[in-house]
């Protein structure tokens, strides 16, 4: 399963989004692109992002009130893009929860540098120990426990039952899940995933 972390891209402007999504991919980081506010928090829960670029100036709800809503539900990295260069501006995209800031136009280095940065201080998805419920498990030990007892779990079955963990809110597809866990971009008749929550319920 790959370990890319997910940026968010939040712009109105097809040409700054299409360059921002090249320019991110270009450095490995998977991209998804939201082109108005609501678009922005309904991709926000969907595809659980490691970080957001955020621009302010958007259609049907505004940056700030997307940077505030996200911010409730998560505390999942901001930067804030935008044209509003005054100091009040700043600060209310910064009080609404950024984490940082970048006027436009800006050089794409230090887009990066700045993002790097935000990520640094997060720990990497498919790294960080997590648990739903009495359900617990360590990536790096590779060990997966029910309560008190250890599941015997195959490398495949410990990458599904991460993979659901880390997105236990969100609804899942069968296709997504053939993307994200067995890296089939095509799409394929298959009951491979269904085959194996079978089996990880059973276990």
């Amino acid at each position: 399963m790959g370990v890319n972390p997910r940026v968010l891209v939040v712009e109105d402007d097809p040409d700054i989004g299409g360059a921002l999504r090249r320019s991110l991919r270009m450095e490995n980081y998977d991209v998804e692109l939201a082109v108005d506010g609501e678009a922005a928090l309904t991709q926000a829960k969907s595809f659980a992002p490691d970080a957001v670029v955020l621009d302010l100036g958007l259609p049907k709800l505004d940056g700030v009130e997307v940077c505030r809503r996200i911010r409730a539900e998560s505390d999942v990295p901001i930067l804030i893009l935008t044209a509003r260069d005054g100091v009040d501006s700043r600060v209310v995209g910064l009080d609404s929860g950024a984490d940082d800031y970048l006027v436009k136009p800006f050089e794409r280095q230090e887009l990066l540098a700045r993002l790097r940065a935000l990520l640094r201080r997060r720990p990497p998805r498919g790294s960080a120990s997590v648990s739903v419920g009495d359900l617990a498990l360590n990536p790096e030990t590779h060990e997966a426990k029910r309560g008190d007892r250890v599941l015997d779990l195959t490398a495949r079955e410990f990458e599904l039952l991460e993979y659901l963990m880390r997105n236990e809110r969100i609804v899942v597809s069968r296709q997504k899940l053939l993307e994200d866990v067995w890296d089939y971009y095509a799409f394929a008749e298959t009951n491979t995933v269904d085959v194996f929550i079978s089996t990880l319920r059973r276990k």
